[in-house]
């Protein structure tokens, strides 16, 4: 699926967010379930988030999740299957391999249940 609002290059997919800060898609990763089943994890590195020199907080950077959820994750889930039970998006301020700790990095990450063509919001 080719979206024309996101740009891709050899090194980076950088996606529109409401905010404007600058995030790159990493990966999804959709072989590690969750408790309620199939869970689709869509990673991106967004460096504005950085505790010490960023410029996004978490209450700015839950509305660019919730946009990446429905308007990026739910359309390319579509098509890849059966329909997981969960979306969760994380942001990290750099590459963070997946399931590994790293102290110093800002992560956030948000979940939500797909219902139909729509994303709501789960609390953790």
């Amino acid at each position: 699926m080719t979206d024309p609002n996101v740009t891709e290059s050899a090194d980076a997919l950088v996606v529109p967010v409401p905010s404007g800060q600058w995030v790159r898609f990493v990966d999804v990763v959709m072989n590690a379930p969750g408790p309620e089943g199939m869970v689709a994890r869509f990673r991106f590195v967004a460096p504005a988030i950085a505790k010490e020199t960023g410029s996004v907080d978490f209450e700015v950077a839950v509305t660019d999740m919730a946009h990446l959820c429905q308007n990026f994750a739910l359309p390319r889930i579509a098509s890849t299957g059966p329909t997981p039970s969960q979306i969760i998006i994380s942001f990290a301020d750099r590459d963070v391999p997946f399931g590994e700790a790293v102290p110093e990095a800002t992560q956030f990450f948000e979940a939500y249940r797909v219902e139909g063509d729509a994303c709501i919001w789960e609390a953790f």
